[in-house]
């Protein structure tokens, strides 16, 4: 163990990082080990908080050098605009290539359909895992975290997924001493969570700490919002509102973004980082069981998800 002497004792006392530093150091070296040991991995990136924050730990991992992945995005056709926008600014600034997987074309060709609930969340599985088949990537970095849901919370860092990308929860290997193992078949892939040991307070203070730049829509603002399943989902050409379903203007933050039609709003007045993290820290949800109705769908929709090549 690194000692520092104290100079007013002449002593030696231990050297230990503080909490995000220590997570900051696992996630680089998680990236670092990727770099090393596989040769096409793919950052999904879809201009959340957790895919910004996994790409600044990714700049951080190769600086000065230019990161040694490209970027993925799962395009439902129903994200919000501010987000996109954010997306397509990043990308441009930092020169990276962003490959795009819409799941409006698989509509267009029949390919998949319409639920009649109007997400498309569930809908982004095929897009993806044929995303993966064609670039040959082999290995893919996602933004999930184990405090979110508890099939997260049952996923290793390293997850092995078979040719089908589909997960077994059987085949996961150890992890003991942070010696991740990323041997596969060929056709096969591995997931890749280099936040798993992050809560969704760790993410907020770390942002702040190094003042990383997030779309609008996670601080407070006026939007037209209405209620669905007890959440405040934006108006869109979705499928919402209904009838019976009143849109009314309120002051409202998002904690987690994705679909439109599933992702819900909250109530704040929280328009500064140190708000925020106030907010997070009194809260008694998580932030999907909060606000993402496409995981209330049954009891294990994301376990079941994921087992069929869901990220």
């Amino acid at each position: 163990m690194t000692t520092v002497a104290t100079a007013e004792e002449g002593t030696a006392r231990p050297y230990a990082l503080s909490h995000l530093d220590a997570l900051e150091s696992e996630a680089v070296h998680i990236f670092r080990e990727v770099a090393g040991e596989f040769e096409n991995p793919v950052i999904l990136f879809s201009g959340g908080k957790d895919s910004i924050l996994m790409l600044h730990l990714a700049l951080k991992a190769f600086a000065p050098a230019a990161i040694p992945f490209s970027l993925l995005h799962v395009d439902t056709g129903h994200n919000f605009p501010e987000v996109l926008e954010y997306r397509d600014r990043v990308v441009a600034r930092h020169g990276l290539r962003l490959h795009v997987a819409p799941v409006q074309d698989y509509i267009d060709r029949g390919v998949l359909r319409e639920r009649p609930d109007g997400t498309r969340n569930p809908l982004q599985t095929l897009p993806l895992t044929e995303k993966i088949q064609a670039e040959k990537f082999d290995a893919v970095f996602g933004g999930g975290r184990r405090d979110e849901e508890k099939a997260r919370a049952k996923e290793r860092v390293f997850s092995l997924r078979d040719e089908f990308s589909q997960w077994d929860p059987r085949r996961q290997r150890p992890e003991l001493w942070n010696l991740y193992n990323g041997r596969h078949a060929p056709g096969e892939h591995v997931r890749v969570f280099p936040l798993s040991n992050w809560t969704e307070l760790d993410v907020w203070q770390y942002i702040a700490r190094e003042d990383i730049e997030l779309p609008d829509i996670y601080f407070a603002h006026e939007r037209e919002v209405f209620q669905r399943s007890g959440m405040w989902l934006t108006a869109g050409e979705w499928g919402g509102p209904k009838d019976g379903e009143t849109v009314e203007k309120r002051l409202v933050r998002y904690r987690t973004v994705g679909d439109m039609s599933c992702t819900g709003a909250v109530d704040s007045d929280a328009v500064t980082l140190d708000q925020v993290i106030t907010e997070i820290a009194a809260s008694r949800l998580t932030e999907r069981g909060a606000t993402r109705a496409d995981d209330k769908l049954s009891e294990a929709a994301m376990e079941d998800r994921k087992r069929e090549g869901y990220f």
